[in-house]
């Protein structure tokens, strides 16, 4: 089977192409840009497959990050990899950034990527990787008595927030994990759905009418 992965769920805006039986990435594209990953996420896409000799018709399935992370480039990503998937006719599958970060630990561990405003994304990963709980979202002082009380590993870019003894961590993902995820689940159960944990900073104003003429 092969693979499209994409991801912008970060800074950084990631194309892949992945053949799972061979376990191996056919091609690769991307660069951290800050912003920008709607304009710059097909350039990067068109570049992976020419970078793996094959064209979009070749691809089975599309893999995509869901967050948590930054708002517009989560949308984006989403937005794409639906696309992609309607346009194909092929099954599209939503990856946790948080789980991508956990499978490329050894061990039990939790992975917490800092939130901002004094907040915290965390989730803990048994380890073989799979969830032993579902993502929350905690403030620094909640996540830091979270990590205390199991003491295993941490990782992610709030590590060193939750325990002195933590290495700082990081909330790039590997491509290439995203792909080799997202080839082992099932489609029906892990359709690309936005995973924010948090609501958006921009709210609607109350108290205002349109006049009618």
């Amino acid at each position: 089977m092969i693979v499209l992965a994409i991801d912008t769920a970060g800074t950084g805006c990631f194309a892949a192409l992945y053949d799972s039986d061979r376990d191996t990435v056919l091609g690769a594209a991307g660069a951290d840009i800050g912003r920008g990953h709607a304009e710059r996420l097909m350039e990067f896409v068109d570049a992976a497959l020419g970078a793996a000799g094959m064209d979009l018709p070749d691809v089975d399935r599309i893999a995509v990050t869901i967050g948590p992370g930054s708002f517009t480039g989560i949308r984006v990503g989403v937005a794409a990899g639906r696309g992609l998937a309607l346009a194909l006719g092929v099954p599209a599958v939503g990856v946790s950034t948080l789980a991508a970060l956990a499978a490329d630990r050894p061990g039990p561990s939790l992975i917490a990527i800092d939130a901002k405003r004094d907040e915290v994304y965390w989730q803990r990963f048994a380890a073989d990787g799979s969830a032993a709980t579902p993502p929350a979202i905690a403030s620094v002082e909640e996540a830091r008595a979270i990590a205390l009380a199991e003491g295993e590993a941490l990782g992610g870019s709030a590590a060193a927030l939750l325990r002195a003894d933590a290495e700082a961590g990081t909330d790039g993902v590997s491509i290439a994990t995203v792909a080799r995820l997202g080839a082992r689940l099932d489609p029906e159960a892990s359709q690309p759905r936005p995973l924010y944990l948090r609501g958006p900073d921009a709210k609607p104003q109350a108290g205002f009418a349109i006049r009618r003429a």
